[in-house]
């Protein structure tokens, strides 16, 4: 479905490499694969006007150093299961955005709080979600890694399509 100039933006992060690595590899064997169409993400914006990328894109240019992210215990999402994030610095990134872009033009699911985690499955039953849960929360928590990109994607009715990459400073 070719929505064209239109579609809605993505903002999604994608963390170091080992890390974005382990939270693919998750994905990959826990998402039913007919669903499984994107890459492992944490989204920032789900739908942001299309009108805001030029402006997205200039307050994105020069980011500065990776910020932390703590990746914190699994939770279940009713039909699926995620991992709870914790990023002061992104949380900062984020809310200036919605700054720049403006509360009025973001979704009611973009303007309302935002609480950053990782989905690893979803879609499927109450039954499999809580026996991966359980199976989850035997693996230790907290984990520390880094965020070293933003990607920007425009939303295509199923498939996103990449439009930007925006690096963080890394050591």
């Amino acid at each position: 479905m070719d929505q064209g100039n239109d579609a809605p933006l993505i903002l999604t992060l994608e963390f170091d490499p080992a890390t974005q690595d382990w939270a693919q590899n998750m994905r990959s064997t826990h998402f039913p694969a007919a669903r499984n169409i994107v890459p492992a993400h944490v989204t920032l914006f789900h739908a942001l006007p299309s009108s805001c990328r030029g402006l997205i894109g200039a307050n994105l240019a020069t980011l500065g150093e990776a910020p932390e992210i703590t990746i914190g215990a699994p939770y279940l999402l009713g039909r699926g299961v995620a991992y709870a994030m914790k990023s002061p610095e992104l949380a900062r990134l984020r809310e200036d955005l919605v700054s720049i872009v403006g509360k009025e033009s973001l979704t009611r699911q973009d303007a309302a709080s935002w609480r950053p985690h990782l989905t690893v499955q979803n879609k499927v039953s109450p039954e499999q979600a809580r026996a991966l849960l359980a199976d989850l929360q035997t693996a230790p928590h907290p984990v520390r890694c880094h965020a070293v990109t933003l990607r920007l994607w425009r939303y295509e009715g199923g498939p996103w399509t990449l439009l930007e990459r925006f690096a963080f400073i890394t050591a």
